[in-house]
């Protein structure tokens, strides 16, 4: 008799212990996030100095995916992941409105810049803003590299065509790698071609580059960054709690600290401009 009732106290225990974690998912399974992130957050070391310190605090344990903005928001809506920080704004927007995320908040900036060969051969130093400077680097033929992997930076990379008027697919001066953004730097370096780069990767790698920034400042080359939670609603099975926790993490005071100073020692400046609470129209500013 007395086995049989602790057997059915352990069944009780473990019933408040599956209550405790998010739906269809262990105890142990819920100390885990899921977070589908752009790989520029990856290359920049961005994440190497902020995981550690969430998980120390929180309790959780990041599972990172550093893929491409598209790709992070694909598996989103797949419910395949529980938290994403991407930086592609328009495709963001659809993402919410399709209801596949509950939250959306505002972590940070920098900007793009267009890096190339030093002598310049398409002369985009002149350039008066981004889509002047793809005509040039169009009208030159000049080697173009671009990531061509769906992310927030190839987003960018083809608002800034359409801008100049340019259709470069198919063109033998423009190369698509398929790959990151360091990858992708490492290639244009590689073939001296012109690319355009997210500030904080190329901070990070610059001194193995060989490749100088030739047009940047313009607004339209503002990257903004924003940490959205998954549905529960749509997919029960998320980590909402965790995804929470998360996201209130690259929201706090603290947090927003650690990124305004980031990269400031190494690079002389910081990667990436701390924005939470503020609106998206005064960056830039």
């Amino acid at each position: 008799m007395k086995r049989c009732i602790c057997i059915t106290l352990a069944a009780i225990a473990g019933l408040c212990l599956a209550a405790a974690a998010p739906a269809g998912s262990s105890a142990a399974e819920g100390k885990n996030v899921i977070l589908a992130t752009t790989t520029s957050t990856q290359d920049s070391g961005l994440l190497d100095a902020l995981l550690p310190q969430f998980e120390k605090q929180a309790g959780y344990f990041v599972k990172t995916i550093a893929v491409g903005s598209g790709q992070a928001m694909a598996m989103g809506a797949r419910g395949e992941a529980d938290v994403l920080l991407v930086h592609s704004p328009a495709d963001e927007k659809k993402f919410m409105d399709e209801g596949n995320g509950s939250r959306r908040q505002l972590v940070m900036h920098n900007d793009f810049i267009i890096i190339g060969p030093a002598d310049d051969p398409a002369g985009i130093q002149a350039a008066a803003n981004a889509p002047e400077a793809f005509k040039l680097i169009a009208e030159k033929n000049a080697l173009f590299i671009s990531r061509g992997d769906n992310s927030g930076t190839h987003s960018k990379e083809k608002k800034i065509w359409e801008s100049a008027g340019v259709k470069p697919d198919g063109q033998g001066w423009y190369q698509q790698t398929g790959l990151g953004m360091g990858q992708t730097l490492a290639v244009a370096a590689e073939k001296k071609g012109y690319t355009l780069a997210d500030r904080g990767t190329y901070l990070s790698q610059q001194k193995n580059l060989g490749l100088p920034v030739l047009c940047q400042g313009d607004k339209s080359l503002l990257n903004v960054y924003h940490v959205i939670e998954v549905s529960p609603l749509k997919w029960p099975k998320v980590n909402a709690a965790g995804a929470k926790a998360f996201a209130d993490f690259m929201v706090a005071p603290d947090t927003q600290k650690l990124i305004g100073a980031f990269g400031a020692e190494k690079f002389g400046a910081p990667l990436f401009a701390p924005d939470a609470g503020k609106a998206v129209e005064s960056l830039g500013r």
